[in-house]
C-alpha cells in the first residue's frame, strides 16, 4: 500500500479539522518556544504541551540543541514518469540499494557488493544514487533518487545525476524510459547519530525530528511515542 502524499496530507488535515476540531494556523511562524507560550508571526498562542517538528528548519527554533546533535541537511532529486502502460505489482529497487537501506547494508554479504558497485558503478556512488521505481494510482512512475549533504539545500539539479536515475531506470527494467513529467529536488535532517532525534527543552515540551529519510514510513509511530510518553 502506497500513500499520495500531495493528496493524503490535505485529506488527513480536513478529517482532523472535520471530525476532532483541531485549528491549523496557516502560514504563522513560530519565532520562539516558551512553554505555555508560543511566540508566532500572528502573535502569542497558548499551549501547556509543545511539541515542535522543525523538519529541516535547522536554524530557527533550538539551534544549539539541533547543531550540537550534529544534525545537517540531505538533498535529493526525484522525477515522474508518464505510466509505462502497466502495472508494477510493487515498488522496485535495484542492488544500488542494498548498500543504503541500513536492513540490507548491515548484513555482511553487503561489503562484498559494495567492492562491485565501486568498480562497476562508482559515479552513481559519489551522488549517491539508488534507484526505487514507485507506481501512482494515475499509472505514472515515481523514481529516485540521490543523495547529497551539506548544511544549504541545492537549489538546482544537476542533469548527470538525472541521466544516471534514467540509466539505471533502464537496466533494471529492460525498457526505454517513459516521458518526464515532472522533477523536482527535496530534503531532510540527517545525522550520523541514529534515525531520529528526540530532546525535552523543558518538561512539556519536546523537540522531535527524523534525522533520515525514513519520515514519511516511520512518522506516525514516532508521534505515538511522543505523545505516549508526553501523556502516559
Amino acid at each position: 500500500m502506497r500513500v499520495e502524499s500531495r493528496e493524503a496530507i490535505p485529506a488527513l488535515t480536513a478529517w482532523l479539522a472535520r471530525e476532532y476540531g483541531v485549528r491549523f494556523l496557516w502560514e504563522t511562524a513560530v519565532r520562539k518556544v516558551d512553554t505555555p507560550t508560543l511566540h508566532t508571526s500572528h502573535g502569542p498562542v497558548s499551549a501547556e504541551t509543545v511539541v515542535v517538528c522543525p523538519g529541516d528548519d535547522l536554524e530557527t527554533l533550538y539551534p544549539e540543541r539541533i547543531k550540537a546533535a550534529g544534525i545537517n541537511r540531505c538533498t535529493l532529486q526525484m522525477m515522474r514518469l508518464s505510466s509505462p502502460g502497466y502495472v508494477l505489482p510493487g515498488t522496485v529497487m535495484s542492488d544500488l540499494s542494498l548498500v543504503r537501506y541500513e536492513g540490507f547494508a548491515s548484513l555482511p554479504a553487503a561489503a562484498l557488493l559494495r567492492e562491485r558497485l565501486q568498480a562497476e558503478q562508482a559515479e552513481y556512488l559519489q551522488h549517491g544514487i539508488h534507484l526505487l521505481i514507485a507506481q501512482s494510482a494515475d499509472g505514472s512512475l515515481v523514481v529516485g533518487d540521490s543523495h547529497h549533504y551539506g548544511p544549504a539545500p541545492v537549489i538546482f539539479g544537476d542533469e548527470r545525476v538525472s541521466e544516471l536515475l534514467l540509466e539505471e531506470y533502464e537496466a533494471v527494467t529492460g525498457q526505454r524510459a517513459p516521458r518526464i513529467r515532472e522533477r523536482w529536488t527535496g530534503t531532510y535532517s540527517v545525522a550520523d547519530r541514529g534515525p531520529t532525534f528526540i530532546e525535552a527543552p523543558a518538561r512539556q515540551t519536546r523537540l522531535v525530528m527524523v534525522t533520515s529519510g525514513i519520515g514519511a514510513s516511520t512518522g506516525f509511530a514516532i508521534g505515538e511515542q511522543v505523545i505516549a510518553e508526553l501523556f502516559d
